[in-house]
């Protein structure tokens, strides 16, 4: 009899087990680059937005031969203490972020913050519910009044891609903040005088001023107005705003403040304080506090209000490397020490006075970061105003006027 074998008609079932195999072996091969290409493009794109950024500085600094400034908006008619929440004002609170909003192609927003405002984030036309209409004073209330629409505004221009941090409890986030030197004490007042008379600034031959002109050695300073005349270090060789990462709720050393220094900041006598104390940083998982560390309440985290000047949300300080610990004085109204940080591999960016963006490794050169602070009245050789940074390269790039020469690649 004659037979013919038939031809098969699919895969035997080891060899759809193989081809499954291999594309999957394909796939975790493949899946690491792809990833990493995304972040290359989130991270120029992250980029991009520095340089836009520092378009609009140099334009302002063009219009009104000023660098915009950190700690703006309107005074109450009172002394009043900086971290109190006022409707009627906005206690001279406001960051340089806000001045910069009609240079970045956000002309809208500016035209709402700078007038008189009739219209609640809810909704309603006034701005305390259950009382007649009664607009926004121009410039609006302090930042952290969720109803005012201005301030819960996302700006694009000040997201990081790279940075996955949306909704409440931030109001508008920002990826980007204001450099401040490498001093932090009287960060929070700087030369405002809202505290205790309604006069602003601070006399400059009271204490408080005195203070703010020894420590105030970065590029923007509270209350203290500046132009690119005044980085006598040279706008290619000083940090004028520095990349942050915003708080995801997840107890980040680099993005919640811990509450274990009360009301006092030894770190302006040792930056390492935080690292030192116990509980402090959990030792199983360092880029986290330990369980056992208080940290700020859930509204007060990094990046949480753009348009707030005071430290925990609108400065960054060049004393600790990237990406490191943020040390505080308890409360997130108070001086604190915080440096650059972000969601990149390995560091964060900072723009230059002179507009260029340069990306800063976590390994950056810092110097002596047991080094105390420069301060008013300091006599020794880290801490007499004028001296040269304790800090190292990323010190001295962070100071405008301490006349110190870069010779090394960063």
């Amino acid at each position: 009899m004659l037979t013919r074998d038939r031809k098969r008609a699919g895969f035997t079932l080891v060899e759809l087990l193989v081809v499954i195999a291999i594309i999957g072996v394909m796939v975790g091969l493949l899946l690491p680059a792809v990833q990493a290409a995304r972040e290359a493009a989130r991270r120029m794109s992250c980029g991009n937005n520095f340089k836009q950024l520092g378009l609009g500085l140099h334009n302002y600094h063009t219009a009104y031969n000023k660098l915009p400034l950190h700690g703006t908006g309107t005074a109450p008619g009172v002394g009043e203490n900086a971290w109190v929440t006022r409707l009627d004002t906005s206690n001279m609170r406001l960051s340089m972020l806000v001045g910069l909003t009609p240079f970045i192609e956000q002309q809208a927003l500016w035209e709402q913050i700078s007038s008189p405002l009739a219209r609640r984030t809810d909704g309603s036309l006034t701005n305390t519910p259950g009382t007649a209409a009664q607009p926004w004073v121009a410039f609006g209330p302090t930042p952290e009044n969720i109803q005012y629409p201005p301030w819960a505004t996302e700006i694009s221009t000040l997201r990081c891609p790279s940075d996955p941090g949306v909704g409440l409890p931030a109001l508008g986030r920002t990826n980007y903040v204001a450099c401040s030197g490498d001093s932090t004490i009287g960060s929070r007042q700087g030369y405002l005088n809202v505290a205790l008379a309604a006069v602003v600034p601070y006399a400059p031959t009271t204490g408080t001023a005195q203070r703010a002109r020894a420590s105030g050695r970065g590029v923007f300073h509270k209350g203290q107005q500046t132009g690119l005349r005044d980085i006598l270090d040279g706008t290619a060789n000083t940090i004028a705003m520095g990349e942050i990462a915003t708080d995801l709720g997840d107890r980040d050393i680099r993005t919640i403040g811990s509450t274990q220094n009360a009301n006092v900041n030894p770190f302006i006598d040792n930056p390492l304080q935080c690292r030192t104390t116990t509980p402090g940083i959990d030792p199983l998982r360092p880029r986290f506090w330990d369980p056992n560390t208080g940290v700020y309440g859930a509204a007060f985290g990094r990046g949480f209000r753009w348009a707030d000047a005071m430290p925990d949300f609108g400065q960054f300080f060049t004393i600790l490397p990237p990406n490191t610990e943020m040390c505080t004085m308890g409360n997130w109204d108070r001086d604190n020490m915080s440096s650059a940080s972000s969601r990149h591999q390995g560091g964060a960016h900072v723009l230059m006075a002179d507009g260029a963006v340069r990306f800063i490794t976590d390994s950056m050169e810092a110097g002596n970061s047991n080094a105390p602070m420069v301060r008013n009245g300091g006599t020794t050789l880290f801490t007499m105003p004028g001296v040269k940074s304790s800090y190292g390269l990323w010190g001295a790039l962070g100071t405008r006027a301490t006349r110190e020469v870069i010779d090394k690649d960063f």
